[in-house]
Order: structure tokens, then sequence, then C-alpha cells
């Protein structure tokens, strides 16, 4: 079996059994990337030499008689998180020059699992966007059909691992930029509880939303790599001090007397019928592996998008205000004085959905406005909440579509980002509670992923886990490949 088609499990136990060397298995798979990423724009930069550098220590520690899961796993980084040495861009201009000197928390802690980095992968600008098409280095591609959108903000990491370059990945999760790649690529993506992986060194978008976690193909790869990247940080102010779960043990527990709620809410007339039909199919698979299900009711369901593209940009505005032409990233030529510096450093360095961004949250933060657009945004994020703990007196889990619609034509929604924001609906809510939420494969409309969400109580990775671990123990859409990858 060619290397590049295994999953992350499977390479630590071929790696455990000496099959082949980290080494080995990193040449093949920078050679992989050569030959792919120019059809897919997954990665904005390649490590190839650091790469081998920590295969080859990672082999040392194996020699040496360390056997750590992860010891000498190929990952890639979305191209948000900082690290040490290599270009930092978050697929802007502004930071096209920016080489971090420093490692953030979730690539020291996987570096110090003995992964091995491939490189950094494309996503939209400063994580704005549902398509990865706002990316200054140009759209990543659907895997699935190179005409369509990968999904974003983690779209390259999502293309990458769909076509089979890298076995998993890191993505952030602002408003569902872990889950809805995952869904429109055919992969399983985990975004944590809020504050259970740390936020240090990964470039803010909004930081009362924003979450790194982890991408693969199967739920059992992404308890791997949870494993390594949660824990408690204390350079991060938002990071929980609570002991981590063992992610793999949990996959095992039987689903008997699970107990599914489906929002009502979530299957109305912006639903493709097809996702629709899937996500009873899930349903139904489910049930026969011992779960009940119960509709329940999400009322504040319908105020979810306002809110978010009022809190979002608002802090988005206000972390996007250091990048000024001064310290680092971008700046001007030949300013005339301090205020041209700031201005045309900004207007150069930003792509236009994140000045659209910054207008809006400037705009909703103003003195006349604050009152009527960002607290009452907030108030209406605290009934989202209460929406989801009450579901919660009543079920173990909320399930429903990922998405409302498939993957859609590369620049399709271009010209019209509200129709771009709308796609958001059934993944924001998490972000907006601070819940953990979990996107698996679980079926195609005409050829392209379809994914299903599920979403648990604060820290309950592991029940989102399992769940989908079971499910992907009787079903084989997570093994499906895209032709020609």
């Amino acid at each position: 079996m060619p290397v590049h088609t295994l999953t992350l499990g499977q390479i630590s136990t071929a790696l455990a059994n000496k099959e082949f060397s980290a080494e080995e298995l990193t040449r093949d798979l920078l050679a992989r990337i050569e030959q792919e990423n120019p059809r897919t724009n997954a990665f904005i930069t390649v490590t190839a030499e650091q790469a081998l550098e920590q295969a080859r220590a990672a082999d040392a520690r194996r020699a040496a008689g360390e056997t750590g899961a992860l010891l000498g796993a190929p990952i890639a980084h979305k191209d948000l998180f900082c690290t040490q040495g290599v270009r930092t861009s978050c697929g802007s201009k502004m930071l096209d020059n920016f080489i971090a000197p420093y490692n953030a928390t979730v690539v020291e802690k996987l570096a110090n699992a003995g992964c091995v980095s491939l490189g950094k992968t494309n996503m939209d600008e400063f994580a704005m966007g549902s398509s990865n098409a706002s990316s200054y280095y140009g759209a990543a591609k659907n895997p699935w059909n190179l005409d369509c959108i990968p999904g974003g903000s983690s779209g390259g990491s999502a293309a990458a691992i769909a076509a089979r370059m890298v076995p998993a990945a890191t993505g952030t999760d602002t408003g569902g930029s872990i889950r809805q790649p995952a869904a429109l690529c055919g992969l399983t993506g985990l975004k944590p509880t809020y504050g259970r992986v740390s936020r240090w060194g990964m470039v803010a978008y909004a930081s009362s939303l924003d979450q790194g976690g982890p991408m693969a193909r199967d739920a059992y790869d992404c308890a791997l790599l949870l494993g390594a990247m949660a824990g408690f940080d204390s350079k991060d102010s938002t990071s929980v001090d609570q002991p981590v779960d063992d992610y793999l043990a949990a996959l095992e527990q039987p689903l008997k007397g699970l107990k599914i709620g489906l929002p009502k809410e979530y299957f109305g007339a912006g639903l493709d019928s097809r996702i629709g039909a899937a996500t009873q199919a899930t349903v139904a698979e489910l049930e026969k592996l011992g779960a009940t299900v119960k509709e329940i009711s999400l009322p504040n369901l319908q105020h979810a998008i306002a809110a978010y593209y009022v809190i979002a940009p608002a802090e988005a505005s206000s972390n996007l205000s250091r990048f000024d032409g001064v310290r680092f990233g971008h700046r001007c030529d030949d300013p005339a004085d301090l205020t041209d510096l700031y201005k045309r450093s900004r207007a150069e360095g930003f792509g236009a959905e994140v000045k659209r961004r910054i207008m809006v949250g400037t705009y909703a933060l103003s003195a006349g406005y604050y009152d009527a657009y960002y607290i009452k945004a907030q108030q209406i994020r605290r009934l989202i909440k209460n929406d989801f703990l009450a579901a919660f007196q009543e079920v173990d889990v909320v399930m429903g579509p990922t998405t409302p619609n498939p993957a859609w034509a590369l620049c399709a929604k271009g010209n019209d980002p509200v129709a771009e924001y709308l796609e958001d609906i059934y993944t924001i809510t998490a972000n907006l509670a601070g819940l953990p939420g979990l996107s698996m494969p679980a079926g195609f409309a005409d050829g392209l992923p379809v994914g299903v969400q599920l979403l648990a109580p604060y820290f309950q990775e592991g029940r989102l886990l399992n769940i989908a671990h079971q499910y992907q123990q009787v079903t084989d859409w997570h093994r499906q490949a895209p032709t020609g990858f």
C-alpha cells in the first residue's frame, strides 16, 4: 500500500513495526506534495529541509527506545500558527515577509510529540472566509472537484489531506473553519471547547471565538492529534486548567443509551435536500448502534449569523489594528509621513474581505452604535448559549448537517459575501457558545462530500470522537478518496 494512502494511525503502527523510517516516509510525502500541490494550491510554504531534520530526529528517538504514537508522524500546519524560522503569512500580503521568531504552543506540543511538519497550508486571509478564495496566494482547490472550493478558512489543510499529501493537519475554527472544510472535503474535523487548546502563537482573528483543532481522515487520527494538542498553557489567559482526557480510550465505548437531539430549525428551506437525506441516513445508522433520537429546538439559531457578523468583525477590527507597517509585516514605499505610512501600508497589505470586516467591526464598536449592535449581539450570544444548555438537559449531543450546501464553484459567491456568510449557519453557534463540535463524512451529493455535525457539552470532545469512531466502524465514507488522488 503506497504510504500516502495511510492514515495517521496506520503510519504510527508502521513506524513502530519498522516497516519504513520517518525519513523515508517524509521523502515520499515531500515528493507527493511536489507532484500534487500545483493542482490544489494547498500549501503556501513547504519546509522540506526542516521536515527531513525532524524526521531524522524522530528516527533517532525511536532508535533510543522512545515509542510515542506520533513520533515521526507527518502533519502540516495552517499558516496562522507561528512556526519558528518559517514564514507565517496568514494568507495575507500583510505578512508575506514575516518569519516567526517562535513556535505557537500547538506547534511546540506537536513537535515535542515527534510530529514532522511538512509545511504551512493555504487559508482565507487572516481566517476570514468560508471558501479559501480570499487568500493572497490564490484559492486552494477541492480535490474532489478542482473547479470547486475546499471550504474555509482552513481550506488548505483540508485540500492537503483530501489529496493525500499529508495524513493530518492543524486548523482553526472561528465560525466553522475546521468543520466546514472537513465536510466539503470528506474529512473528520474537530473544533474543541474554547480554552481546551492554547491560542498562544496562533494569529488572532476574533479572540473570543478562535480555537485550534485537528483535521484528519477519521476520528481515530483526530483523537491522536488532540491528545497532543490539548492542555493548559499559562501563556494563554483563555486556556482552561483541566486535565486532558484519554481520547483514544474513549473511542471504543458502545453507543447504547446515547440520546441525540435533532434541532427542527436545522431542516428548513435553506438546506439542500441531499444533505438532509444524508443526515437522516446517519441518524438511522446511529440508531442501529443503540442511540435514540429526539427532536429539539434551538429557537435563537435564526439570529446567529447576525450576531456572529457583528462580534467577529468587531474583534477583528481590534486585533488587526497592530498591523500598521511599523513593527512587522508589509510597509509601503516612501511614506510622506506617519499617517501616510499607516494608511498605505494597511491599504496595500489587506485584501478586500479583511478590509470589509475591519470596517464593519469598527462601525459596530463606534460610540454611536456600540450599544445598538455590539452589546445586542453579545446578548443574543448568551441566548444561543442558553438554548444549548437547555438542550443538553434533554439530550447528550446535538446533531445536524455541517453545511447547508455541498462545495460550490470557485468564485461563485465572490461578489456576494452575504451568500457566503449564510453557509456558516450551522457551525457558528458552537463558537458563539464555546462548545466542542465535530464534522464527519456522511455521504456524497453529485460526487461532492457531505458532512454531518455533532455538538456536545463543554469538554466532551471524547464523546464526539467516540460517536464518530463508532459510526466510522460501520460506514466507509471516510475511506473514499478523490479520483486521481
